[in-house]
């Protein structure tokens, strides 16, 4: 049986030793650390190892998770052959919100802001599935995320 594994990037010090993601319980960690920990690393960058990589040895995909522990919500996006974002249909249109990985900041529009309950359950379920695109969000194209 092939255990799943998922690299985890989001703190300066993961660029050359990336976060393991093995188990329901370090998805929680991960959601904890982006939701608590630092201000400036609340979004991190997972990829899955049981995916093949293109023929250039880069991941066929990359999956983003933000958190915003002050607010309970979170964003998620994955992206392969197309860039799609979580959306939550019940906002309105509103501003940008901005989330970062190691002190790098990226914008999403706020109506891609899911209540933090879900995000942890799309990343488990990318975790659960070997990378594949969770199921339990409802998605949106984004291009230029």
């Amino acid at each position: 049986m092939t255990k799943i594994q998922v690299q985890a990037y989001y703190k300066q010090q993961h660029a050359d030793n990336p976060a393991m993601i093995y188990s329901s319980e370090d998805v929680d960690a991960l959601i904890e650390s982006l939701a608590f920990g630092e201000e400036f690393e609340n979004m991190a960058t997972l990829q899955c190892l049981q995916r093949k990589l293109l023929p250039s040895g880069f991941p066929d995909h990359e999956f983003l998770v933000g958190v915003n522990g002050k607010r309970q919500v979170g964003i998620v996006s994955f992206i392969d052959d197309k860039n799609h974002i979580s959306i939550d249909s019940s906002k309105s249109q509103g501003g940008d919100v901005v989330y970062h990985i190691a002190g790098n900041p990226t914008e999403f529009p706020s109506m891609a802001e899911i209540p933090l309950p879900l995000v942890r359950e799309a990343v488990k379920e990318f975790l659960l599935s070997g990378g594949m695109r969770p199921a339990c969000v409802k998605w949106q194209e984004a291009p230029g995320i």
